[in-house]
């Protein structure tokens, strides 16, 4: 724990330095093509989430033309997409991790994971929708959207528009909130891994009640909140839009569809979370193998499956961006699992199927933040170097960091979130059959390669990283420790033993 704060501390100092930096020598968003390094606007086809929060053009604009209207093509396809991360999560994630366990623990797995995704759910139509996607400063925002308030009219039967990357292309806003619903209910329940098999259920939900509040919400801010394209209708504007935007948004980081957001901030709760809980009993001195690699195949497929609604409708639209990222996310995680298996063979003289399934969750988290953002090739690469990296998370990282990260949520959501979200930064370049990014957002025009600095974006990459870093260890910690001393955050010696199925739940998964 003293070498996880030590790094904390190291990070924070890092951040604020860096911050310094940037309000003193990095010049403001330009209003053209611009170098990577400065702190550009918004990328091409980038993350998620971020349209969303332009749910309208400013006045002028709005009373120059007519309003946009809605594409049912992009709204299909967008329905379609929320209904393959829901998959995602329920049943794909739940039956992934629910293998991973012991035949005692399945059903507290799977319970722990339907029901934050409910709650984080509940939750984000309540404040969550809010605090992450509408005006408000750069690292919260506002309260414009409490319980949807304004989505839609319902005595007129009118709906409020959101945002997509494209000039005069929206969808409603009230199924761009649906679909980020998912992203905070799967980024949950990927932490459940971390301590699987030792935390109470209601500390489990007291935590991401916390956690969602003041570490995904802020985090989707930064990273994805900004005022859309159709806000930037000349020069003069391009600064107070600019503004308006999350703070790492403002820095001109690349996040398609949540490495940072989803990856990274789930990673070091989890790795906060397997610290602070503690060891499971018999950890390392008893048998604590997986109970159905069955159930765990199964869950990757449907997780692969699903992650194409993670990744390619993360475009907000049924364009060639969206076609881009689906590709990616097919090629990087099918190179995924040729590089886990041929690195375990390497390692042990065999190939698992654990491992190919891990490879392919490896090779999903890797793209997922340049899955829109990088060329074919560099998503094979991506997916290449994901698998051995995660690989190596699962081992040596782990065996150096010391915790029980249960179902290793650091050592591959952590390791893949970071090293997709600095790939990024190299492959999103022009020269390298990247799409590069929107350098002026008032006539849409990308960088060309020969402003594009891959040196200048991968520092801008990191930065991104190490905010995250940061921010969702500072707050696991402090949450963690508020339900540890109010609720307690681990089942008794006796019930841990007799397995949380029964002692937390009174059911068991299998009848004999």
């Amino acid at each position: 724990m003293k070498k996880l704060f030590l790094s904390f501390a190291l990070g924070l100092g890092l951040l604020f330095g860096a911050a310094a930096v940037a309000q003193t020598a990095a010049p403001a968003p330009a209003t053209a093509v611009a170098p990577a390094s400065a702190a550009t606007e918004a990328k091409a086809a980038e993350p998620a989430a971020s349209a969303a929060a332009a749910v309208a053009t400013p006045a002028a604009a709005a009373a120059a033309a007519p309003a946009p209207v809605p594409n049912k093509g992009d709204n299909a396809w967008m329905m379609v997409c929320t209904l393959l991360v829901v998959m995602m999560a329920v049943p794909g994630l739940a039956l992934f991790y629910g293998g991973l366990v012991r035949s005692k623990n399945m059903l507290s797995v799977l319970m722990q994971v339907m029901v934050t995704f409910s709650l984080i759910v509940v939750l984000w139509f309540v404040y969550g929708y809010s605090l992450a996607f509408t005006e408000g400063g750069a690292f919260f925002g506002g309260f414009d959207r409490l319980f949807m308030k304004g989505i839609w009219d319902n005595a007129a039967g009118t709906f409020a528009n959101a945002a997509t990357f494209s000039k005069g292309v929206v969808i409603p806003e009230i199924l761009f909130a649906a679909y980020q619903a998912t992203f905070a209910g799967i980024t949950a329940c990927l932490i459940v891994g971390a301590f699987a098999e030792r935390m109470k259920f209601s500390a489990v939900l007291a935590f991401m009640t916390l956690w969602f509040t003041f570490s995904y919400a802020p985090i989707a801010h930064m990273v994805w909140f900004w005022m859309g394209p159709d806000a930037y209708t000349g020069k003069e504007v391009v600064d107070s839009m600019n503004a308006k935007a999350g703070y790492i948004w403002q820095s001109g980081a690349l996040d398609f569809a949540g490495g940072t957001v989803v990856h990274i901030n789930a990673a070091m709760a989890g790795l906060v979370g397997a610290f602070m809980v503690g060891k499971r009993i018999g950890y390392g001195k008893e048998a604590m193998a997986p109970h159905s690699l069955t159930l765990t195949m199964v869950g990757a497929a449907l997780l692969w499956v699903g992650w194409f609604g993670f990744n390619a409708g993360s475009a907000l639209e049924a364009n060639g961006f969206a076609a881009l990222a689906f590709i990616n996310t097919l090629v990087a995680t099918a190179a995924a699992v040729l590089a886990w298996c041929v690195g375990e063979a390497l390692m042990r003289g065999k190939a698992s199927m654990l491992g190919a399934a891990s490879g392919a969750v490896a090779g999903l988290v890797a793209i997922t933040p340049a899955c829109g953002n990088v060329g074919i090739g560099g998503a094979l690469i991506i997916g290449l170097a994901g698998g051995f990296a995660c690989l190596w998370g699962v081992n040596a990282l782990k065996k150096m960091l010391g915790a029980d990260d249960s179902l290793d949520v650091f050592g591959v959501h952590g390791v893949g979130g970071i090293v997709g979200a600095l790939l990024t930064g190299v492959f999103n370049s022009p020269a390298l059959g990247g799409p590069g990014f929107v350098g002026d957002w008032v006539t849409a025009s990308a960088v060309s390669a020969a402003d594009y600095s891959i040196a200048a974006q991968v520092w801008v990459q990191l930065k991104a990283v190490l905010i995250t870093v940061v921010w969702s260890g500072v707050v696991s910690f402090i949450a963690f420790k508020v339900v540890d001393l109010t609720i307690g955050l681990r089942v008794s010696e006796e019930d841990e033993r007799e397995g949380l199925d029964i002692s937390a739940h009174g059911e068991t998964a299998y009848n004999r």
